[in-house]
């Protein structure tokens, strides 16, 4: 997408509007050009926002559906089809939607948006915390083997994971950029770290294994089909890039998607090329298939355990990061009334100038989708669904509402920031919207064609239901009180 200053005239002529302030039509207010104070808050004031924040800057479905050269092949597929997120805003896409959509339907749509948007994070966070305390789960089956797993410790390790998330982003919010460049430190040299072994002692498959062998566990008599269905496991991988979406600026989100997606496809070959046994893998008793490749590859259950610690840290930094967005997201959208109990999750406590309640809220909300694990794990690796088909939701609605105005024009001329993607924005618009759709399609299939009622994928069902109440609470309430993105200043 293209970064879009201003679409309407409605409101270029300069008028006192008083901060905190809204209208219905407000969120088609034309942007100004000039603006004292530092450049982030420049950037929002272009969009009407004001400064609030401290603003910083599933392998194992893709093997068995799709098998090594679906991962490939997908992988490449979900690089080339990420969106550039490019309106740095703490709402992200529905932002986008209320300043490019018609006016008839802009308040409805955001609202929409929002609220895709905000399950999607919350889903992330839990997600997150899943993976990182279940690996360490992982690692304790493969070095001690009379360890008893069991589901309720994985929800445990996955409640200390989410300590420290929320740690970090309360006592330790001020040294988060001072973290993140560790963290960044961290990323490539564990890179290098797993990669060098893998590649110097792993026995080595075929080009043929890697590049020419798909798979089809699911029964879906189709390798075709149960690749489309394994493509989850590398659209999960990129959701990341919708946290710049709500903190960063373009190039950043362009350079983060362009150096992460390098590494990853180059990681995946690697891992791919050093797999063994893939089936081996697959029934491993550490329940992550690359843990089983790790040992097999070097040969040691200490040196595996070293190389999981890596990829175990960086599950748990962006747990870290996923709490942060998560709640600057729930923040935001309360900020406007979007959500139930928004007077409360939409203040900023005075002297950190976080929103402490809405940080303490999406915590919450992971605690108890955690209790799920004690039941099914099945039924909360369907949360790894629910992120794709959230995320992507919202990206359609952005994507279709600025092709509506590429295409007609309504309104106003779009007036481009000072990144655009030129001629290019309408085949890459277009692009996104097929891509979009065939993520949210095939988020909702089960992994094998026969699903019993424990390994049936629900997230069709928690979607729907949660849709299903933002459109009963939009009918009741929230039709009456949100009406888009409120405008805080306006720069004359």
């Amino acid at each position: 997408m293209d970064n879009v200053q201003g679409v309407d005239k409605d409101f270029m002529s300069p008028k006192p509007l008083v901060q905190g302030t809204s209208r219905a039509n407000s969120v088609h207010c034309e942007p100004m050009t000039e603006y004292r104070g530092t450049r982030d808050e420049a950037d929002l004031a272009r969009f009407g926002k004001q400064q609030q924040l401290n603003r910083r800057s599933a392998f194992q479905s893709g093997l068995s559906n799709g098998g090594p050269s679906g991962l490939v092949y997908g992988y490449l597929f979900t690089w080339l089809g990420n969106i550039s997120q490019v309106i740095p805003l703490s709402g992200g896409q529905y932002n986008w939607v209320a300043i490019l959509s018609p006016k008839s339907c802009s308040k409805f749509l955001s609202y929409l948006t929002g609220w895709m948007t905000v399950i999607g994070w919350q889903a992330s966070l839990a997600s997150g915390g899943f993976l990182a305390g279940t690996m360490i789960q992982g690692l304790l089956v493969l070095n001690y083997p009379s360890y008893g797993y069991q589901r309720w410790h994985g929800t445990l390790l996955f409640y200390a994971v989410l300590v420290v998330a929320l740690f970090v982003n309360t006592y330790l919010a001020r040294q988060l950029p001072q973290i993140e460049s560790m963290v960044l430190i961290i990323h490539v040299m564990g890179f290098f770290a797993i990669l060098v072994p893998l590649v110097y002692l792993a026995p080595h498959s075929t080009a043929k294994d890697v590049f020419a062998t798909l798979s089809d566990s699911g029964d879906w008599s189709s390798n075709g089909l149960s690749l489309m269905i394994g493509l989850s496991t590398s659209m999960f991988a990129f959701i990341g890039i919708d946290a710049a979406a709500h903190m960063v600026i373009p190039r950043s989100m362009l350079s983060s998607v362009s150096l992460n997606g390098a590494l990853g496809f180059g990681m995946l070959i690697a891992v791919l090329f050093s797999a063994g046994d893939i089936q081996t893998a697959l029934n491993t008793p550490t329940k992550y298939p690359y843990i089983e490749i790790f040992a097999q590859a070097v040969g040691s259950n200490h040196g595996a355990t070293g190389m999981v610690a890596v990829i175990i840290s960086a599950m748990m930094f962006a747990t870290v990061g996923s709490l942060a967005t998560a709640s600057r997201m729930t923040w935001a959208f309360a900020r406007e009334r979007g959500l139930p109990a928004s007077a409360y999750l939409s203040r900023i406590e005075p002297r950190t100038s976080m929103p402490l309640w809405s940080i303490v809220c999406s915590t919450v909300i992971s605690l108890l989708l955690a209790l799920i694990n004690i039941g099914s794990t099945v039924a909360f690796n369907a949360l790894t669904s629910l992120v794709i088909a959230a995320f992507y939701s919202s990206f359609l609605v952005a994507a279709c509402v600025i092709l509506l105005k590429r295409v007609t024009r309504q309104d106003s001329p779009i007036r481009w920031g000072p990144f655009s993607l030129g001629r290019a924005g309408l085949p890459v618009t277009i692009f996104s919207i097929v891509y979009s759709i065939i993520g949210i399609f095939f988020s909702f299939w089960p992994p094998s064609v026969s699903p019993t009622a424990t390994s049936m994928n629900w997230s069709i069902a928690v979607y729907g239901g949660v849709l299903l109440f933002s459109l009963i609470f939009w009918a009741v309430y929230g039709r009456k009180v949100y009406t888009g993105p409120i405008i805080e200043i306006r720069v004359d």
